[in-house]
């Protein structure tokens, strides 16, 4: 079992292999498609992303309300593909990782590998679990996407698989035969 403190570094990332299992610590950003939209918007205008990217993680997820007593509720991963058409642009800006669930297309592998950043799935279905890992939540950007805004999380101990590495080698790809 390995530990990522975020923001990471290039040594962090390239250590890693598909297969590892590895705790996320600290600052994580939640975000899913319709935020990655926004962001890649205002890309386009000349706009600055709502944070600094470099080094940093994104969680695509939406989590449930908090209830009573809680900072977050039900907190699962959103399946990857939906965010693959703004990936790479964020890859590119120095985005290092990336926690989801599903295989990820061509064009963000070889983004990962050109940008040495890699890619960790979190278990579907397994939210609520996942939900005890994350000790603050707050909104940074896109409030009227509700679920769907951009949040500031800080995570303890949050257990991922490395699905891709930053050599591009696949999970998704060596169990069917692929590789």
């Amino acid at each position: 079992m390995k530990i990522l403190r975020t923001p990471l570094v290039g040594y962090d990332i390239e250590e890693l292999s598909a297969g590892d299992y590895v705790l996320v610590q600290g600052t994580v950003y939640a975000a899913r498609d319709a935020a990655h939209k926004r962001m890649v918007e205002g890309l386009d205008k000349g706009l600055p992303l709502p944070f600094e990217i470099e080094g940093q993680v994104i969680y695509y997820v939406g989590p449930c309300p908090a209830p009573a007593a809680k900072i977050i509720g039900s907190a699962g991963p959103t399946t990857s593909g939906r965010i693959d058409a703004y990936a790479p642009r964020l890859i590119q800006l120095g985005l290092k990782a990336m926690i989801g669930k599903g295989d990820r297309s061509l064009e963000v592998v070889e983004n990962m590998r050109k940008n040495k950043a890699v890619y960790l799935a979190a278990a579907g279905g397994a939210g609520a679990y996942l939900a005890r890992h994350i000790a603050a939540a707050e909104t940074v950007a896109y409030p009227e996407l509700g679920p769907e805004a951009l949040l500031k999380l800080e995570v303890r101990d949050f257990p991922c698989i490395v699905a891709i590495d930053a050599r591009g080698n696949s999970l998704y790809h060596s169990a069917r035969g692929r590789e």
